[in-house]
């Protein structure tokens, strides 16, 4: 607190001083003193000359401090605004729609709200606390002896007569900015416990307003539908306008409160349609368009924009939980009707009348839950459509599910669409009307979302599936693969990605997610202690998920270079090969270091962990620690790669993978053989492709009639000129083991395609035999 007293002291001295008569302090002459003053301590007018410029400058410093910065003025408009956001939700919570999806937007807002004024209220108490700093520099000023001697010296105050008048010009203007600013931070900081009491009590409110609608489940709101009185709900037909207006006005706030993470959810979207449009937009200029209808696409050929939508759409549900009701039910209304243009045309009839009835009978509920008053219409209008609802799971939901990628779901979601219609009639009929309105919009939610997931993994599969094409059609690799078996493969982990976003819709619709949050969160972050060791179970859970994402990105990163387990021999590119095994080891190195930081274990337990791992490689493990630090050698010392030809011991063949422990060969007969990396190592190995493809291969031949050595060298060499196998780039080799009268024993030596060999000797062997004939020679082999 600023010591008042003090500073007015202080400062009328200084007034006293500067206004004070200029007489002299001494009415006599002072009496002459006979011992010299050399030695003694005096005070010079250049002393006293520095004392006020010093107190000058504590001034102006006390002035420039005590002025409000731009982090001030920032402050200031961050608290207009949430005396904005506070006016709008206080009046929405009087005449909105008091359901569920309303109330945790309300309640969200409100402790945003309340942790925003929190912070405006430190940030005044901090400036306040400078104000009383920047006034505790003027009590410093009484501690300088300098300056006090000359207010007291009314002699030696009329040389600075000037001086105190700059001086007391300063202080009249610093007194006058900081008691004007301190007068501000006043009205602010009454205005922030003004409007934190506000939120307190409207915190209150919507707490027990959800209370309401998730915890007493049986608590009677309405009376018996059978016990209603009023026949036509003419109040709730007269406020339909102006619910209108209040839910927009909520639904715009929430926009606008949201916009920076729509804006960067609609940039993402962008990235993905130019990313997709770029890969159709090769295929289709190169001709290799067409080849997509063999993928089974079944949206990626009805254009872009639309299956991109409904990919930002998806994600849009899932991240605005809280969300107002009216802007994600419209939310849900546009993704499911951007679904419908991509259902036309491609559903039967039948699946498609009853998809649309399905649409209809939810844009009717939204409507009857957000504008129309608790009455005897609107119970009755939801009994009808949970009629209608019962009806439909049981009957004609059959015909959408042939339609969908994924089956397997489907049958949970018609019996939560069935069993949730039907606990709602239970609960309008005994006057629970609002948990009634709830779970209507959950079941149909429910059953539309997982449409709209369906949709969306076909669609990622389909994205993938085209990356992967467009790689290998770069890379001169026309072969089409097997698409199903691969996108059997992809989508397992995706499917568990969808299940949890479908979970945490019918959970956060259901008015239970943000307690199955807070109670997992308790209980994962809970800690355990077991000897010396502290942990908690979300630690560990995380440890594992990591370890379980960092296999699998190393598992499939390369089908987003184009490679897959059919790969032609012939094509293979063993750079790329080599840049994806460092690859993959990286993304584990990175996933494992990630696990252990993730864990939360301490290094110094870490340590002793290792040293029990080093006496187990001892023991052990000797053999697999060799075998992963031999995959790292191979990696990067590349004595053998990917689609080489190679003979280790007694086995040879092409190797198909390498691994971090283990290489897998394709034997010429079919057969896989798995190598151990250490025996690749500690073996002789001879790798056939380590420079290029060709192999030297050799063809014993018998001529017999009337030539010469000449002659038949020209027909081999015009002969094997015509067969594509061979590589005529290195000459062919032509030797004479026996030559004698019309008869002749040749050797020819030539290059050929390692994987092609047998192919190519054979096609060798015919093209000799036909031309020799056709020069009227013998020809045997």
């Amino acid at each position: 607190m600023f010591q008042k007293r003090s500073f007015i002291h202080l400062f009328a001295a200084l007034i006293v001083l500067i206004y004070a008569p200029n007489v002299s302090s001494q009415t006599t002459s002072p009496k002459k003193e006979s011992r010299s003053k050399l030695f003694e301590e005096t005070t010079t007018d250049s002393d006293y000359l520095m004392a006020i410029e010093k107190a000058g400058e504590v001034m102006e410093s006390a002035y420039n401090d005590s002025d409000f910065d731009s982090a001030s003025h920032h402050l200031f408009g961050e608290i207009k605004r949430t005396q904005s956001k506070l006016n709008l939700i206080l009046t929405s919570l009087k005449g909105a729609n008091p359901n569920v999806r309303n109330q945790q937007m309300y309640h969200t807002v409100l402790k945003e709200i309340e942790q925003d004024l929190e912070e405006q209220n430190t940030a005044i108490n901090l400036r306040n606390q400078n104000l009383e700093k920047i006034k505790n520099r003027f009590i410093e000023l009484r501690k300088d002896k300098t300056l006090m001697a000359l207010i007291k010296d009314t002699i030696r105050r009329k040389q600075f007569k000037r001086e105190f008048a700059n001086l007391r010009k300063k202080y009249l203007s610093t007194d006058s900015l900081m008691t004007k600013n301190q007068g501000i931070l006043n009205n602010k900081k009454r205005i922030t416990v003004q409007r934190k009491i506000a939120v307190s009590n409207a915190l209150i409110a919507v707490e027990n307003n959800l209370e309401k609608s998730g915890i007493s489940m049986f608590h009677k709101e309405q009376p018996f539908l059978w016990n209603i009185t009023e026949t036509v709900p003419r109040k709730a037909v007269q406020n339909i306008g102006s619910k209108i207006v209040i839910e927009e006005s909520v639904a715009e706030y929430y926009l606008s409160y949201r916009t920076a993470g729509l804006l960067t959810l609609v940039f993402f979207m962008g990235i993905l349609a130019w990313y997709i449009s770029r890969n159709l937009k090769y295929l289709k200029t190169n001709g290799y368009a067409e080849n997509l209808s063999l993928f089974n696409f079944k949206y990626l050929n009805r254009g872009i924009l639309v299956p991109v939508a409904v990919v930002g759409l998806s994600i849009a549900v899932v991240s605005n939980l809280y969300a107002p009701a009216l802007f994600l039910e419209l939310l849900q209304l546009l993704l499911l009707g951007i679904l419908t243009l991509l259902f036309k045309n491609q559903w039967s009839g039948k699946s498609m009348r009853n998809w649309l009835l399905l649409l209809g009978l939810f844009m009717i509920l939204c409507f009857l839950d957000l504008f129309i008053e608790v009455g005897l219409l609107q119970r009755c209008a939801f009994i009808i459509i949970n009629i209608l609802g019962i009806r439909y799971g049981l009957v004609q939901i059959k015909s959408l599910k042939d339609q969908l990628y994924i089956k397997a779901f489907f049958k949970w979601a018609s019996i939560l669409f069935i069993g949730l219609n039907g606990l709602s009639i239970l609960y309008n009929l005994f006057g629970r009307v609002s948990l009634s309105n709830m779970l209507s919009l959950t079941a149909f939610i429910s059953l539309t979302q997982i449409v709209a997931l369906s949709v969306l993994l076909k669609i990622i599969l389909e994205i993938i599936l085209l990356q992967i094409y467009t790689t290998r059609v770069k890379r001169g690799i026309e072969k089409i693969f097997d698409h199903e078996s691969l996108s059997d493969t992809l989508k397992k982990p995706f499917i568990i990605l969808m299940s949890y976003m479908w979970i945490i819709v019918i959970a956060s619709n259901l008015n239970i997610w943000e307690s199955l949050r807070s109670s997992l969160a308790s209980l994962l972050t809970h800690p355990n202690t077991i000897g010396s060791i502290t942990f908690t179970l979300g630690n560990i859970v995380l440890f594992f998920i990591i370890i379980w994402v960092a296999h699998l990105l190393q598992k499939y990163v390369a089908y987003f270079f184009g490679e897959i387990e059919d790969e032609n021999e012939e094509n293979v590119n063993k750079r790329q090969h080599s840049k994806l095994l460092i690859t993959r080891l990286l993304v584990l190195i990175a996933g494992y270091l990630l696990a252990v930081a993730a864990s939360g274990m301490p290094l110094d337990k870490l340590s002793i962990l290792l040293g029990a791992l080093g006496v187990g490689v001892g023991l052990g493990l000797q053999n697999v620690v060799n075998n992963f630090v031999s995959g790292i050698i191979l990696i990067f010392d590349k004595p053998i790669q990917v689609g080489d030809v190679i003979e280790i011991s007694s086995e040879s063949g092409r190797v198909k993978a390498m691994g971090l422990r283990t290489t897998k060969i394709n034997a010429p007969n079919g057969a896989e053989i798995i190598i151990p990396n250490g025996n690749l190592l500690s073996q002789n190995i001879t790798n056939w492709t380590y420079t290029d493809n060709f192999k030297l291969v050799e063809i014993s031949i018998e001529i017999s009639g009337d030539t010469t050595p000449d002659a038949i060298n020209g027909i081999i060499i015009h002969a094997l000129e015509s067969v594509t196998l061979i590589n005529m780039d290195k000459t062919p080799q032509i030797y004479y083991s026996a030559i004698s009268d019309g008869k002749y024993v040749v050797l020819v030596k030539f290059w050929c395609s390692i994987y092609r060999t047998e192919e190519s000797i054979s096609s060798a062997r015919q093209v000799l035999f036909s031309t020799f004939k056709a020069k009227g020679l013998t020809f045997s082999t």
